[in-house]
């Protein structure tokens, strides 16, 4: 059960990291003194355009933030009723490494791709929710 929470906390910290490159393109556009100030005069009606990488960025870490919940809920669940840990440890492993997969694909832009690898983290937690079921 160890690995799985290795994979919570790295799902948490992709979370956190996520953040970052939008933040850091808002630090750019907006200019330091701007950016300290917290907001450009006119926000949030008159702001800054961020780059296309950037505002995409900043959807793909609120996905994850909408999508944490629900695999904190089924891990905590799979730990506290001690159901089938290695195969919750290896969908765990997979919502990881799909989340990776889908932040990079949706921050490059690259068509066709994000959907199909959001659904594999999609079925990970589902995944989990069936070995705690069943």
């Amino acid at each position: 059960m160890q690995d799985v929470f290795i994979y919570l906390a790295l799902s948490g910290v992709l979370t956190v990291l996520l953040w970052t490159p939008y933040i850091l393109a808002r630090l750019f556009v907006w200019g330091l003194p701007t950016f300290l100030n917290n907001y450009p005069e006119g926000f949030p009606a008159h702001q800054p355009e961020a780059p296309l990488w950037a505002q995409r960025a900043q959807r793909a870490h609120l996905n994850m933030v909408e999508t944490m919940p629900a695999f904190i809920a089924v891990v905590v669940a799979a730990a506290l009723l001690e159901a089938g840990s290695a195969a919750v440890a290896e969908w765990a492993a997979v919502f990881f490494y799909s989340r990776v997969g889908h932040a990079i694909v949706y921050i490059a832009g690259v068509p066709y791709l994000r959907t199909p690898v959001y659904l594999v983290s999609w079925a990970a937690i589902l995944m989990i929710g069936a070995e705690i079921l069943l």
